[in-house]
């Protein structure tokens, strides 16, 4: 074991290997920073240049474009409110409203460190419990799936702010749009109005686009001038009182970065649900759960750490067992497989080196976050200085790049900006757009897995907790809701009627 630990060590500081792995974590920030391109389509675009390495600069490639991709997402959405990817989208209305604060640089100092530490943190656990969290993670069923993207739906009674039948609502609205396209067991097509295009369902990419970047080009562009001045500052030290940050919000940062790491375990789970499920415990567990959603830094912090976090989580089921965490090691399998090297449990006896080559890799790229972060910061920070005239329809061209790359067709620059007007209107109106945006990520995972359970159950809905994990998960989630529907009523109960005080004056 020593020996292979060394000649992994050996590998991954090879000058070559860290060239590959800045040069990798450069690309990743720059796509990850770019709306609607995803660290999914990085990884993808990675898998060419690999054919021509070995296979460990292939994977430090990889895990550094990932890296850094995930943490990109987080600048576009604290300066302009577009999350550049999907596991950005939970706390971007706290990280723009501390720019509109005048805090850029708090709320992007805090996702560097918050993902690094998350990210080391995932590392950690990578490196040593792989096998046995393998085994956990093999242990769910389609039961505890369910459960799992339930009680991730419950983010939105927490998420949501002002009325929460608003906030319902737009969850409802989520799930509409979740269910387009073909049934996913019938094969029946639904909601599609004779639209081929519909039938492959609403991408989640051009969704999230249109209701964060389009609808706010439109409040721009509707709005008053001037009310965007106060947003033109410079970004300065983002390192500057982090760790003030870090000691106070210390235990929601291990939170975090614990949740992240457990959901990125669980095959198909990934960043994104990672991100939303912890933004919602924070803020459940915080003091101040009403600051959520202004411009706080608390969901920045745990949310932040869970993102990195997760990245490490998905490694282990797929190197362990060659099963994918999320679409990232699906590709990750593919590369292994052109290597001739199958994952899998006879990994850690035939090629021991290669996966500590991997945990090792995961220990620099993210020590790479902090200064490559801060370079990326310093150069996305300028886009405060470009005026909003020139700023906003260049945003807009973006996105609509963004959107028409997920599948090379219009279509989806159609539904970007049908469902950024729908979202304008929604947001104008009091409804908030997240619990919309979580219906549309979670929807499809929870039909599939409640159809799924049901037919292995034969219709018996006791079945769904009778497994121990899937009891537990259950019941959690129940209680969950049942907890939130009783602050509700406690809330809206009328308040007995105060007798009035006798008067001190003498009747006449």
């Amino acid at each position: 074991m020593d020996s292979a630990v060394w000649t992994a060590l050996t590998l991954v500081f090879d000058p070559y290997v860290l060239t590959v792995m800045a040069v990798a974590g450069a690309f990743g920030l720059f796509v990850g920073a770019m709306p609607g391109l995803t660290a999914t389509l990085a990884t993808a675009l990675l898998v060419p240049v690999t054919f021509f390495m070995e296979p460990v600069p292939a994977l430090a490639a990889i895990v550094a474009t990932t890296a850094m991709a995930i943490f990109a997402g987080d600048i576009p959405g604290a300066l302009v409110r577009i999350p550049g990817t999907p596991a950005s989208a939970a706390y971007v209305d706290d990280s723009y409203g501390l720019t509109r604060k005048g805090k850029a640089e708090v709320a992007l100092g805090t996702s560097i460190t918050s993902a690094v530490i998350g990210g080391l943190f995932g590392a950690v656990v990578l490196a040593f419990t792989a096998p046995v969290l393998a085994e956990v993670a093999l242990g769910f069923s389609s039961f505890e799936y369910f459960w799992l993207a339930t009680f991730g739906l419950t983010c939105a009674a927490f998420i949501s702010t002002g009325s929460p039948v608003k906030g319902m609502v737009s969850l409802l609205f989520g799930l509409f749009i979740a269910t387009i396209g073909i049934d996913i067991m019938a094969g029946q097509p639904r909601f599609v109005f004779g639209s081929t295009e519909l039938m492959g369902g609403v991408s989640f990419i051009p969704a999230m686009i249109g209701m964060f970047a389009v609808s706010e080009v439109l409040r721009w562009a509707i709005g008053p001038r001037n009310a965007d001045l106060h947003v033109r500052q410079k970004v300065g030290n983002v390192f500057r009182g982090q760790a003030a940050i870090l000691r106070r919000y210390k235990l929601g940062l291990a939170r975090g970065s614990v949740i992240g790491t457990a959901i990125g375990i669980l095959p198909g789970a990934g960043a994104d649900i990672a991100a939303w499920i912890t933004y919602a415990v924070s803020k459940r567990f915080s003091r101040e759960p009403e600051k959520f959603g202004t411009g706080h830094v608390e969901g920045l912090v745990d949310a932040g750490s869970a993102n990195n976090a997760s990245l490490g989580g998905a490694w282990v089921p797929a190197l362990v067992f060659g099963i994918p965490g999320d679409s990232i090691t699906a590709i990750v399998i593919g590369v292994l497989y052109m290597k001739g090297m199958n994952p899998g449990p006879m990994v850690m006896i035939n090629e021991p080196q290669l996966l500590y080559a991997v945990f090792i890799s995961f220990f620099v790229a993210n020590l790479l976050l902090l200064p490559l972060g801060y370079l990326a910061v310093r150069f996305y920070g300028r886009m405060l200085d470009v005026p909003r005239e020139i700023l906003m329809p260049l945003i807009l061209l973006l996105c609509m790049v963004g959107a028409f790359a997920i599948n090379n067709t219009l279509f989806g620059v159609g539904i970007m900006l049908v469902l950024g007007v729908i979202a304008f209107v929604m947001e104008e109106s009091g409804f908030p757009v997240a619990p919309a945006i979580l219906g549309i990520v979670l929807g499809s995972m929870i039909e599939q897995n409640f159809m799924q359970s049901m037919i292995k159950a034969d219709g018996d809905l006791l079945a769904f907790f009778e497994r121990p994990i899937s009891a537990v998960l259950g019941v959690l989630t129940l209680l969950t809701w049942a907890f939130v529907l009783f602050e509700n009523l406690r809330r809206r109960k009328p308040r007995e009627p105060v007798a009035p005080r006798a008067s001190t004056t003498p009747e006449e």
